[in-house]
């Protein structure tokens, strides 16, 4: 079996063909090809800009991605495609083209929640089984288990997403979006002097706002070094994050914690998580970082999950885009 998978949720527009075999358990990945939007410095993603990017690359990524896994659109069994959340224009831009592959060349369509994609990914890709799961980028920060056919979401963001939090922190100093790694790397230069920020954390539940907003206003006094800042930022945010992690654990009795989306190719953050996991006896596992970020892989190998148990996909007509479609709201019909 051979799936097409398309992401193009944010600022990634990326394209994978996975194949799949009765004895395989991991995905055989034949082609990950991908293109990023680039925003100006100190400016964010404007939805519109990177459609239109997306619009302008997609013929290249999809044709790079078939000749390099020497594929062609009839050899396909499948197409799947990031139906949501995410960027309204963005989402239609990939939706579009799958619909006319799947529609010229006669091949299911599959819609995928690009937050499941992070997820199952990461569980194939790590060897996970029952895991804790943490999924912190751009678009999510959620602690999930599975129960009853679901991902249930047992903490997150009441605000901001901690992805948030470091590109509009980064955008603040002149940053161009993402800004996850040059906050990383201003944070590495610091002389590890802390600055006291607002830490609120609600039972599971984090919000991020209270950060961002001292932290805008301390650096404007110019009485702080940036790096430092950048430091302080990630101490107070990662340590909220690994307290409501920890809480998690402890209540749920997890022996594995998965960590997926952009984020977790933080290293510091990856440090703070792994001695939590370390004090509770959990085995601490985290997406490879070739995939932690936004990719066509995701998409695929979650098109092949879903098409395999439930032979379930949709009519061009029945179609969709939701931008704010939630990760607890689909059937996950592969997992027991």
């Amino acid at each position: 079996m051979l799936c097409l998978g398309i992401e193009s949720t944010a600022h990634t527009f990326a394209c994978s063909v996975i194949k799949y075999s009765d004895y395989e358990k991991y995905p055989n990945i034949l082609s990950d090809v991908r293109d990023s939007f680039k925003a100006a410095d100190g400016s964010g993603i404007h939805p519109r800009e990177a459609a239109r990017h997306h619009a302008s690359v997609a013929i290249k990524v999809l044709k790079q991605s078939l000749e390099s896994s020497k594929i062609k659109y009839k050899d396909l069994d499948i197409v799947a495609y990031s139906a949501g959340p995410g960027l309204g224009p963005c989402l239609r831009i990939g939706a579009v083209i799958a619909r006319s592959i799947s529609s010229f060349y006669d091949k299911k369509l599959i819609p995928i929640n690009h937050a499941l994609g992070h997820i199952e990914l990461g569980m194939s890709l790590t060897g996970g089984v029952d895991s804790l799961v943490l999924l912190v980028s751009g678009g999510h920060t959620m602690i999930l288990v599975f129960n009853n056919r679901r991902w249930r979401v047992i903490g997150e963001t009441l605000d901001i997403t901690l992805g948030q939090l470091l590109d509009q922190f980064g955008r603040h100093l002149g940053l161009a979006s993402p800004c996850g790694s040059e906050i990383e790397r201003l944070a590495n230069k610091s002389s590890k002097n802390y600055i006291s920020l607002p830490y609120s954390i609600k039972g599971n539940d984090v919000t991020f706002s209270g950060i961002l907003s001292a932290a805008k206003r301390l650096i404007s006094t110019n009485k702080y070094r940036y790096e430092d800042m950048c430091y302080s930022i990630q101490e107070t945010a990662f340590a909220m994050i690994t307290e409501a992690v920890e809480r998690a654990l402890s209540s749920t009795e997890k022996r594995e914690l998965l960590v997926v989306g952009g984020v977790s190719a933080n290293k510091e953050l990856s440090h703070m998580l792994n001695l939590a996991c370390l004090r509770h006896k959990v085995k601490f596992n985290s997406c490879p970082i070739s995939f932690a970020g936004d990719n066509g892989v995701q998409i695929a190998w979650t098109g092949i999950l879903s098409y395999l148990k439930s032979k379930l996909f949709v009519d061009i007509p029945n179609s969709f885009v939701n931008q704010s479609w939630r990760v607890d709201s689909v059937d996950v019909l592969w997992r027991n």
